[in-house]
């Protein structure tokens, strides 16, 4: 009996075989779709703030006889309402203010008769130190305890932490502006109590030539090493009323996502291998917890500039937020309606920057 031998036909002459291999998509196509999608949606975010501001202005009548009804006679208001143009209909207003937040010219200030983006260069860099130094404090305070809550978790350390970071949020800022000031310039008298900094260091800053409006560049150009630690000294309350509102926020999602990080199969059989409990959270969770972080980001700088209006108010902090009352108590809408729109721009930009960021560390985000 013999057995055959059977083989697989060959294929024929001049044909390959096909294989089905699955087709590898590329990361590259999908981070650019991305980032095109957010910078389009940042026209959108831009056109329906800056609306809403206008609309919900104009509810209560013009800004001229808003600022200065009660101390004009009636034709003095009217000339000035038709010098200005607000007696024209509401959609025409709308439409040339739209095209004039588009050229830069966010129109002249009632109350004070400045251009509105001359109040905007002067007053706007105070108000970006302050959020950087209240972001900076939100970092340091917030990731280390968060990691130290998520290494004590469930136990004392964890809970005490806990509780201060629903405080951290649940206070407005400005009480524990004048809690700070109660404590470390009233009793202790170790820190200023406003401003941004003493009359001699501003005498000094005010004659460069170069000045940008930031204290901390200014103060570093005057060569003073004095002048520097007045300006910082200045800085410390203000950063750390509006830096703990988000520090909170900080703590609760390091702390939350370095526990969900510590659950998974790789911290498993690294633990398993003998890795402390420390070393895991220091090395392995660490990075992953950040993630979040960033993505928040933008949200939480929007929450500065609005806790900054309370901020800048408390500590006589001379910057957007402290104007944006200022010309509220005016009733000075033009200027209101310019500083709005320009926190809608930033918010709007900082958004976008951290989605970029964001989509570069994390493949998982993409449309």
């Amino acid at each position: 009996m013999t057995t055959v031998a059977t083989t697989p036909a060959a294929p024929a002459a001049g044909r390959a075989p096909t294989t089905t291999a699955p087709k590898k998509k590329g990361s590259g196509g999908g981070i650019i779709r991305y980032i095109v999608i957010r910078f389009l949606l940042i026209f959108p975010t831009i056109f329906i703030l800056v609306s809403m501001v206008f609309w919900l202005m104009r509810t209560t009548g013009d800004p001229i006889t808003a600022a200065l009804g009660g101390r004009l006679s009636a034709d003095q208001l009217a000339e000035r309402v038709a010098a200005a143009g607000y007696d024209r209909p509401i959609l025409v207003q709308y439409v040339e203010y739209l095209g004039q937040i588009f050229t830069g010219n966010f129109g002249t200030t009632i109350s004070t008769n400045r251009p509105v983006s001359e109040v905007l260069l002067t007053y706007g860099a105070a108000t970006a130190e302050l959020a950087f130094y209240a972001l900076l404090v939100a970092f340091i305070v917030g990731i280390p305890l968060g990691m130290v809550a998520a290494y004590w978790r469930d136990k004392s350390p964890d809970a005490s932490l806990r509780i201060f970071a629903i405080l951290c949020y649940a206070t407005p800022v400005f009480f524990s502006g004048l809690l700070f000031k109660l404590i470390f310039a009233v009793w202790l008298k170790v820190l200023p109590v406003a401003g941004r900094a003493s009359t001699s260091s501003e005498l000094q800053m005010q004659l460069l030539p170069g000045k940008t409006g930031l204290y901390t560049i200014d103060a570093i150009q005057t060569g003073n090493p004095a002048v520097l630690v007045d300006v910082l000294t200045h800085a410390v309350l203000p950063a750390l009323a509006l830096g703990l509102l988000t520090a909170g926020v900080f703590l609760r999602l390091v702390r939350t996502n370095v526990i969900g990080t510590l659950g998974t199969d790789y911290v498993d059989a690294a633990r398993s291998r003998g890795v402390s409990e420390f070393r895991l959270v220091q090395k392995h969770a660490y990075r992953p917890a950040l993630i979040p972080i960033i993505t928040v980001i933008g949200l939480q700088i929007a929450l500065l500039l609005g806790g900054a209006v309370l901020t800048e108010t408390t500590f006589e902090w001379k910057g957007l937020g402290f104007m944006l009352s200022e010309f509220l108590q005016a009733r000075d809408f033009v200027a209101v309606q310019g500083i709005v729109a320009l926190l809608a721009v930033i918010v709007a930009l900082s958004n976008f920057i951290v989605d970029i960021i964001a989509a570069l560390i994390d493949p998982r985000v993409r449309y």
